[in-house]
């Protein structure tokens, strides 16, 4: 290849395919290491995933014409136009795939944007039900929630792709439903880091936690395992539903230190300095 010029030839990406996926193929097709390739194309490039995050309308530019494709569309194979504060969601490496999706002839296999949105129950591309990619396929038990952790899916959608909101960043709400909350009863053998907020609305989700010792993610880092994902979702979409009032019910099973770390959250999310007072709460 000449410096300048777009590549000989091309290789079409597939749906929903990640930037830093397609550089790769293209890589593996001329022989070279993927960074030797994105450098190339862009020399001050630093690693694959910051051309993922953190390109330039001029970076974008340049390899649409070395590529030969329009910005907006190599645009949406990366994740620029996302909120720093949603990059907590998105995994560094593919966390879930489509069986669907899959291409079993290519390899290297392609890697979608959807397989590291670490929010996503069902395929953006055929909506079918996600596989996880790190853990034995194990059935969820939530899936009497199916329907409101796909509105919740939608919900935390919407806000890191399009930009929409509600009342509440479906993130911020997925925060704190993730922090630690002081269980009703306890006994020798209670592990406090096992119970979260969310287990308030979902009261199952303790016994699952506890029977499997599963210790849930932080609120900075809410990638849940594939099968736990819906309860989170319906969690969001449940209190997206109900209102600001709801975070007041919530923030009396917190304790402590916590308490607070709620609180200033959730003022935060409803824009006020105090909670709002409880109302008559539509759950679903």
């Amino acid at each position: 290849m000449t410096e300048g010029l777009e590549p000989p030839i091309i290789l079409p990406p597939v749906s929903d395919e990640l930037l830093s996926s397609w550089i790769t193929r293209h890589a593996a097709f001329y022989g070279v290491p993927p960074l030797i390739m994105l450098r190339h194309c862009l020399p001050e490039a630093s690693s694959l995933r910051t051309a993922d995050f953190r390109l330039t309308d001029v970076q974008i530019r340049h390899l649409s014409k070395m590529f030969a494709m329009e910005p907006h569309a190599l645009r949406r194979m990366t994740f620029v136009n996302v909120a720093q504060t949603s990059h907590r969601l998105i995994a560094a490496s593919p966390v879930h795939s489509c069986p669907k999706c899959i291409s079993a002839n290519s390899d290297p296999k392609p890697i979608m944007r959807g397989q590291i949105q670490g929010w996503r129950i069902t395929c953006p591309v055929c909506e079918s039900p996600l596989h996880g990619n790190r853990e034995p396929e194990v059935p969820s038990p939530f899936r009497r929630h199916w329907s409101s952790a796909l509105r919740g899916q939608k919900l935390v959608d919407n806000e890191v792709e399009r930009g929409q909101r509600t009342w509440a960043r479906p993130i911020d709400i997925a925060r704190l439903l993730l922090m630690r909350r002081l269980p009703k009863t306890i006994s020798a053998h209670t592990r406090l880091e096992q119970f979260r907020v969310l287990g308030a609305i979902l009261p199952e989700l303790d016994d699952v936690v506890a029977e499997k010792q599963i210790i849930l993610p932080s609120p900075a880092s809410p990638v849940l395992p594939l099968h736990l994902r819906p309860a989170l979702l319906a969690g969001v979409a449940i209190v997206e539903r109900a209102g600001p009032a709801m975070l007041e019910m919530l923030h009396a099973h917190t304790l402590g230190e916590n308490r607070t770390r709620f609180g200033r959250l959730a003022a935060a999310t409803i824009g006020s300095d105090r909670l709002l007072k409880p109302t008559q709460l539509q759950l679903i």
